[in-house]
């Protein structure tokens, strides 16, 4: 069965299509820089490779500690702790086999300005395939909350990166944590967001009985996993609904099962996250998976499944 996927946002003129062999991504933050994972699989067979969060300048994220395990999932507050842009293209993006494979890079920054700028030079890369505009971080003291939660400030952001970002398809990462997430879907799309990301984590937190204190130095931080997948395809439901440019859907996929119930409520690709962490083949064997479950179901093009949901 043939499992690629075209990302081609409808009436973006000048920004190249995103071609994925399959419809397999693994989610920022989950998967280092890609490089990490090249033991327990072939990374080129993956759809695309979205790499740990970049901000312009290196980041030691937040205070330990800053994981914690949750009945069906976990809790994060690392605070996008990364090398910075520029030790990423001279480090790390030469080690990834972004000639088979497309690389996403994921853009973090506390001001639309700084947005921007590392839009224009990861533009200027080869080896880099599209960007993902990370809006909706909730373990972070700045920014990220604020431009996830508000249209205008979205907006804001999202014309910032697409004034820079030259032939380099913009994908947009939205948060959970809002009233209405088709509010903020909408306003980045008219702002040229030329693909969303839904969703982030879900704001939460855990906390030790015994001691009486939070489980996280950062007291709250982003749930993910199996929890909060349930969250996920409401979001993605209602979103593709609300646009008209493709939609990437995340949220505790670990099996090609979950891959098909994405696709079914209306996403165009998946994102494989917190899987990676308790089992790190988790994206290859997903990869492996969906075509005898397609042939299982009767489905032969991924097409014919997407937003097919009888309600």
């Amino acid at each position: 069965m043939d499992m690629e996927v075209k990302l081609h946002p409808v009436g973006r003129e000048g920004v190249r299509a995103l071609t994925l062999k399959n419809p397999v991504m693994t989610a920022s933050g989950t998967f280092g820089y890609g490089a990490e994972f090249m033991p327990y699989g072939n990374i080129s067979r993956l759809g695309a490779i979205v790499v740990k969060g970049l901000s312009l300048r290196p980041r030691e994220g937040n205070p330990v500690p800053r994981v914690a395990e949750t009945p069906s999932g976990m809790l994060n507050a690392v605070g996008l702790q990364n090398d910075g842009v520029e030790a990423f293209i001279r480090r790390k993006l030469p080690a990834l086999p972004w000639q088979d494979v497309p690389v996403i890079a994921n853009i973090y920054a506390s001001c639309a300005e700084d947005f921007g700028e590392l839009a224009g030079i990861l533009a200027e890369e080869a080896g880099v395939a599209a960007l993902e505009v990370n809006i909706s971080c909730p373990n972070v003291h700045e920014g990220g909350v604020l431009f996830g939660q508000d249209p205008a400030m979205a907006a804001k952001v999202t014309e910032a990166v697409k004034r820079r970002s030259g032939s380099k398809p913009v994908m947009v990462k939205l948060s959970p944590n809002v009233t209405d997430i088709t509010l903020i879907a909408r306003a980045v799309e008219d702002a040229g967001a030329d693909m969303i990301s839904c969703i982030n984590t879900v704001s939460g937190m855990a906390v030790d009985l015994e001691r009486r204190i939070p489980l996280l130095a950062n007291i709250v931080g982003g749930l993910s996993g199996p929890a909060v997948k349930p969250v996920g395809l409401r979001c993605v439901w209602q979103v593709s609904r609300a646009v008209h440019i493709p939609v990437i859907g995340l949220g505790g996929i670990s099996s090609a099962r979950d891959v098909l119930e994405y696709i079914l409520v209306g996403a165009h690709a998946v994102q494989v996250g917190t899987a990676n962490f308790s089992d790190p083949s988790a994206a290859f064997r997903i990869v492996d998976e969906l075509p005898a479950l397609c042939q299982k179901l009767g489905i032969e093009k991924l097409e014919d499944l997407r937003g097919r949901l009888n309600v």
